[in-house]
């Protein structure tokens, strides 16, 4: 999941992703697994890994109605909202 922070909404996002949203998808069964900041150059600001135990249980959690009520919330705070799907691998993914 990789997007940018609204500059006007920065506090609010950081209350919404500690207090809401991260808790609430680690509930839901996903296991965050890297968090980065872009500090310079043309990319999105944060990118957020998490893994799932296996494809079923990601898809289910996709197509679900808390996923999906959580991404729009966290699109109030955010832009360039892209989310990625890759097979888990130990160690950095290329």
């Amino acid at each position: 999941m990789s997007y940018d922070i609204v500059p006007e909404t920065q506090q609010a996002y950081y209350e919404f992703l500690m207090r809401e949203f991260l808790p609430q998808v680690q509930a839901m069964g996903l296991v965050m697994t890297d968090a980065w900041h872009t500090a310079y150059g043309d990319y999105p600001v944060r990118l957020l890994g998490f893994a799932a135990p296996d494809r079923e249980t990601l898809n289910d959690i996709l197509q679900g109605d808390k996923w999906q009520e959580l991404e729009e919330r966290l699109k109030q705070y955010v832009s360039n909202l892209q989310n990625q799907i890759a097979p888990y691998k130990e160690g950095f993914q290329f």
